[in-house]
């Protein structure tokens, strides 16, 4: 470069420097811009040799996004700082975590941290790396959810200034943009650049779809900023004559959403018809909003009609992240509709500003607000062990784009679900013990089951018991991450007791076997049986799925499954799906049940779509084959529902060893006083066993009682059989 070029890049870092200062959101005090000086002197001497693919010098990219972190997210001069310093210690190993705790001190060091950790997770297209390094990500909020913010800012400049990439590398990066912080910045309330994020994503994913729509919106930025003027003049009159002081504004909805919408409706751009929407955001003290709120939702509808379904009221219930506004839409001029916002100025620095507005508000003796609520819960659910990483990203994805419903608990306390939520979210939601004993749950005062659906309004009661617990049907009722993980932790701990009573019972019958319980016996057991590890042998063993008649066929052919073994080690090789023999089907999902009811029935694969234990399946009653199950997604799937209805059954894999069945046990004997203690005791101590009902008689001194239990398998039912038999006054029990 030559000198005077030099000299014309210095004076623009200079200039771009300048202008973060000007442009932040906090008010900076000397001893601020001490630290944002030294964090930008320190930044450009660390990237002093790099420049940007675009041929920039790199010092314009950390100004940038600390320029977003001060404007448009509003965050402190520590944060500005950490954005500075955000890449120094990645890109120059003349600088350490040690060096900038010594230079800033503890907390900007430990954001820069947890930003050069991030930074240095293995980035890779496949999706459960992806999803894992989005786990690892998000329990750096347990540090500083600066972190996170900072990283949402950069992944924004980024974006922004992708054009000098390969188109290779703009499609991975966007698609990421789109999968992950695209919805994380909405959760945290970042609107706006939720909304850049999206748009951008979309211009590298498809950017004729998007310049197609750009071009479309360029058109009619005319015609949209005169009918804004024509909506205005109609009510201007009236809030004025209210002596409001206001602003109102038109805003064109974004490109991405705009895309969905066409998507979404099946419909051309012409035909989305709420393209845009009018905000009137209004000047008002703390106690004055909610009233001057529905004032001009007064006004409003006074002159134009409102769509009574469209009502949305987040100021006497706000949205989790703490979004406040009224939403109306209303009929507006040349009978089209429109969206109208209404916001203080408070609701709209929080809209836009998200976490940083939202505690300039906050009154330091304020209870715990929903953003710290919302980070504990995700904390709780990122540190459990149990939750598949995919599984994690994509049910944390559904609880961010779901809609909300408000709920009450029996003292009046509103409480915010996603859309289909069940009395069990609502139980965990309370906290984890309650969850945890849940028997059942009362809506507006009726019991319900524990899978019906909540709605907006309905009052929950939750009803617990000492011996209630988890169960596997659950999991088909929860459906909030914070549930699931709950439920699925304790069931893998009931699990895990279950394996660990088994490997005892199983020591004792191998030793009357002449077999010494070790690895090679435990690895042939799992071959043998068709497992897929030590626990699974173990945990039927400890049900009793595994009893002695099969105990004794593995040990009359185990020299020959010893054999077997290590061939099978050696000469399996992987095959295609379409080539997995059915009897090496994982344990996992062993079991394919057809209907509400679960029956085990007879059934073919399709060979259209060769399904595999674990895939989301259906089962097709064909005329002269059967059953013949399908994947969900496999290509015939649309054609054979649409036309053949009435031949689909619901069906769906399942883990044997977790299959319960009901059964009917008849008592009958002596009455005595007690009695029925006895018999719920006994029941209640034999492990695995639940009890549906029971109906208890007396006449003359006979007693005669009906109970309905559920079990995993014969062995436990006749345990139970011979228990009860032995409750003194019991004269004969029967199983139906």
């Amino acid at each position: 470069m030559t000198e005077a070029a030099i000299e014309q890049e210095n004076a623009a870092i200079a200039k771009a420097y300048k202008e973060l200062l000007k442009v932040s959101y906090q008010t900076l005090t000397t001893d601020d811009k001490k630290l944002i000086r030294h964090a930008f002197e320190v930044a450009v001497d660390a990237h002093k040799e790099q420049r940007r693919k675009s041929g920039e010098a790199y010092i314009f990219h950390p100004i940038a996004v600390a320029k977003i972190v001060a404007q448009e997210i509003g965050l402190d001069a520590t944060s500005i700082a950490a954005a500075l310093l955000h890449d120094v210690v990645e890109d120059n190993p003349n600088y350490t975590i040690a060096d900038m705790e010594r230079l800033f001190g503890e907390t900007v060091a430990r954001i820069v941290d947890g930003l050069t950790k991030i930074s240095s997770l293995k980035k890779d297209m496949d999706v459960s790396l992806q999803a894992e390094n989005f786990r690892k990500m998000l329990l750096t909020l347990n540090d500083d959810i600066r972190v996170i913010i900072i990283k949402i800012a950069d992944r924004l400049h980024n974006m922004q200034t992708m054009d000098s990439m390969r188109p290779d590398k703009q499609v991975k990066i966007a698609s990421e943009t789109l999968y992950i912080y695209a919805p994380l910045a909405h959760r945290i309330g970042l609107y706006n650049i939720k909304t850049e994020l999206e748009d951008l994503g979309l211009k590298y994913t498809q950017p004729n779809v998007y310049n197609n729509i750009l071009s479309k919106i360029e058109d009619s930025k005319e015609e949209q900023q005169a009918y804004i003027k024509d909506f205005n003049k109609v009510i201007e009159d009236s809030l004025n004559a209210e002596n409001l002081q206001y602003e109102i504004k038109g805003r064109t909805k974004s490109i991405f959403s705009i895309r969905r919408k066409m998507v979404k409706q099946g419909v051309s751009f012409d035909e989305v018809y709420d393209k845009f929407a009018v905000r009137i955001i209004y000047k008002s003290d703390l106690k004055d909003e909610k009233f001057l709120a529905w004032k001009i939702y007064s006004i409003v509808t006074d002159h134009f009609t409102p769509n009574p379904i469209r009502l949305r009221d987040w100021i006497s219930s706000p949205k989790s992240t703490g979004y406040e506004a009224l939403h109306i839409t209303v009929v507006g001029p040349k009978s089209r509709w429109v969206e109208v916002q209404i916001r203080s100025e408070r609701m709209n620095e929080i809209a836009e500003k998200g976490y940083a507005a939202h505690y300039k508000y906050k009154n330091e003796n304020e209870k715990e607000d929903s953003l710290d609520l919302w980070i504990n819960r995700l904390q709780e659910t990122l540190e459990s062990d149990d939750t598949n990483a995919v599984d994690f990203v994509e049910q944390f994805k559904l609880n961010l784009y779901s809609k909300e419903i408000f709920v009450f608990s029996p003292k009046g306390d509103l409480k915010s679900l996603p859309k289909g939520a069940t009395p069990l979210d609502f139980a965990f939601s309370i906290h984890t013990e309650v969850g945890m004993k849940t028997r059942g749950a009362k809506v507006n005062g009726k019991l319900v089951p524990l899978s019906h659906e909540l709605v907006s309004g309905d009052r929950v009661e939750i009803l617990t018991s000492e011996n209630a617990k988890p169960n596997t049907n659950w999991l088909d009722y929860a459906t909030t991450a914070r549930a699931r993980s709950k439920i699925k932790t304790a069931l893998n701990a009931g699990k895990k007791e279950v394996a660990e009573e088994g490997k005892e019972i199983l020591r004792r019958k191998l030793k009357q076997l002449k077999i010494t319980l070790n690895e090679n016996s435990v690895n042939e057991m799992v071959n043998h049986f068709k497992l897929n590890t030590s626990q699974d042998l173990f945990y039927r063993v400890g049900l009793g799925t595994i009893d002695n008649t099969m105990l004794k066929g593995y040990a009359s052919s185990r020299s020959n499954a010893l054999v077997n073994y290590f061939k099978s080690k050696i000469t399996r090789k992987p095959t295609a799906p379409a080539d997995i023999d059915k009897d090496e089907i994982t344990s996992k999902y062993d079991m394919l049940v057809f209907g509400k009811e679960e029956e085990k029935l007879d059934y073919t694969l399709a060979q259209c779509c060769n399904p595999i234990p674990g895939d989301s399946v259906f089962g097709f009653l064909t005329i002269n084959d059967g059953i013949k199950v399908h994947k969900k997604n496999c290509p015939n799937a649309v054609s054979l529902q649409s036309n053949y209805a009435y031949r689909i059954m619901q069906a769906k894999w399942k883990d044997s060893s977790q299959q319960e069945y009901t059964s009917q046990i008849l008592l009958s004997g002596l009455d005595d006083l007690g009695l029925v203690n006895d018999v719920t005791r006994v029941i209640s101590a034999n492990m695995h066993v639940n009890m549906k009902s029971l109906n208890f008689s007396s006449d003359d001194g006979i007693f005669t009682g009906k109970i309905t239990v559920v079990v995993k398998n014969k062995t436990m039912l006749k345990k139970l059989i011979d228990n009860l038999k032995k409750i003194n006054g019991i004269d004969k029990v029967t199983r139906v």
